[in-house]
């Protein structure tokens, strides 16, 4: 079976204290283990800001999760993200080659690099 890659990026509500985001995120990994998704990377990028309230919540915890799997695991996946009253919001978006490069250059922190060569070059 061909394996594509795969984020997703989802939305818990900041009423959740540390031990629960955890659980809820392990949740969410093992939905994946189990169908049989290699996790590739995964961001804590912690509480944020929405850009507009979501149900009266302008807050919350954002995760991102990078993985190859079969087609069918995101089925799975954002049928856990729907029942799991945690979770505000969710996307899952296919990864094509042009992404996967983006996303490996960033994990090695060239963006950040690169901001302050020229920050330097500015001063």
């Amino acid at each position: 079976m061909e394996l594509k890659n795969y984020e997703t990026i989802f939305i818990l509500t900041p009423l959740l204290n540390e031990v629960q985001m955890q659980e809820t995120v392990e949740k969410f990994r093992q939905v994946l283990k189990e169908n049989s998704a290699e996790i590739i990377h995964e961001e804590n990028w912690g509480l944020r800001k929405l850009a507009y309230p979501i149900q009266k919540k302008s807050t919350g915890f954002y995760h991102l999760i990078e993985f190859a799997a079969p087609t069918t695991v995101v089925d799975a996946l954002e049928l856990a993200y729907r029942r799991d009253e945690k979770v505000v919001r969710f996307l899952t978006t296919a990864l094509d080659k042009h992404a996967l490069a983006y996303n490996e250059r960033r994990r090695k922190g060239e963006f950040k690099s690169q901001a302050k060569k020229e920050e330097v070059k500015a001063s």
